[in-house]
């Protein structure tokens, strides 16, 4: 194979490729041999020049993720009538930012990679991140008396365990009418503890997430 003068293009492939494959197959499943198979003419040494293993691939799929907008940090700056509005914004924020292909194409690969025990541990702690980011905007809102008054830590980490954990498909396999069963439970739960946070809106944006990710 004669060098390639547009590495960048190369790497290109070889993430778009990984990313399928992973998706397809499963992370564990996929091999490198795999990746090189499906990259029409692409050497295993060509491979290993820009990347070292499957785990360098996956961390350089996620690296394409777009940063600069994280709803809970934007969220803090957004001008609402109290603090449950915040929570809100906040939520329906990260509900949009999934409309991004990137971010649609990795939470389909999220989904498979739930028993890999080193994503699980980045996943959760990501999700304890998020959800001491939420507490600030709980506090606003218990002081303000659009959430009725309990311990914020607790209702954000109860928030946050039960709209990832429990509604993973991975962990709990569910079909979209499950998935909306407890969906409409999660609402119950959480009206009856004074925080009114699921609306019209976040209910018709989850439907369109849950379609998106409805194989047709």
């Amino acid at each position: 194979m004669p060098r390639n003068k547009y590495p960048e293009e190369t790497v290109k492939k070889i993430l778009e490729v990984s990313l399928k494959l992973f998706i397809e197959k499963g992370y564990e499943q996929t091999t490198i041999l795999d990746i090189v198979a499906n990259m029409g003419g692409l050497t295993r040494g060509a491979f290993y020049h820009h990347f070292k293993s499957k785990e360098e691939v996956l961390d350089a799929i996620y690296s394409q993720l777009p940063e600069g907008r994280h709803p809970f940090v934007e969220a803090m700056n957004a001008k609402v009538e109290n603090g449950l509005e915040r929570t809100r914004f906040a939520l329906k924020l990260a509900l949009k930012m999934n409309d991004d292909p990137i971010r649609q194409a990795t939470s389909g690969l999220a989904l498979s990679l739930m028993k890999n025990p080193r994503f699980l541990a980045m996943f959760i702690e990501g999700l304890q991140e998020d959800s001491k980011l939420l507490v600030p905007a709980i506090e606003e809102g218990m002081v303000d008396g659009s959430i009725k008054k309990s311990n914020a830590n607790a209702l954000a980490s109860l928030f946050a365990l039960l709209t990832n954990f429990w509604m993973m498909p991975a962990i709990f396999p569910a079909s979209n009418e499950e998935m909306m069963a407890k969906g409409e439970m999660i609402d119950v739960i959480f009206n009856a503890l004074g925080f009114h946070v699921i609306d019209e809106e976040m209910e018709q944006m989850y439907i369109g997430l849950l379609e998106s990710f409805t194989p047709e």
